[in-house]
């Protein structure tokens, strides 16, 4: 399944990044919180919505960091789980 996003909508692939402790251990992404960084997979096209112009300032390929109950989550066919938000929900973009 392909995704083509609509309007101001971001398709966003999220980075569980892993975490070491100071002993050493290390604590896999999943047991941690939500994660708010991601990798943009996709962009919608922009235009007009709710009757203001929306150009889209976001790149394919771009690492951001979103708003942390922003979105919906998808599961594709190959079990990848996807966030689709809009773009006013993220907050930067990572350089």
């Amino acid at each position: 399944m392909q995704l083509r996003p609509l309007a101001d909508r971001v398709v966003l692939k999220p980075i569980e990044a892993e975490e070491t402790t100071a002993s050493g251990i290390v604590i896999p992404g999943k047991e941690k919180e939500k994660p708010q960084q991601a990798e943009i997979l996709e962009v919608g096209p922009g235009g007009v919505v709710d009757g203001k112009e929306i150009k889209m300032e976001v790149q394919k390929g771009q690492k951001v960091i979103y708003s942390k109950y922003a979105g919906t989550e998808i599961e594709l066919d190959n079990k990848e789980k996807v966030i689709i938000v809009r773009q006013s929900d993220i907050l930067a973009v990572i350089e």
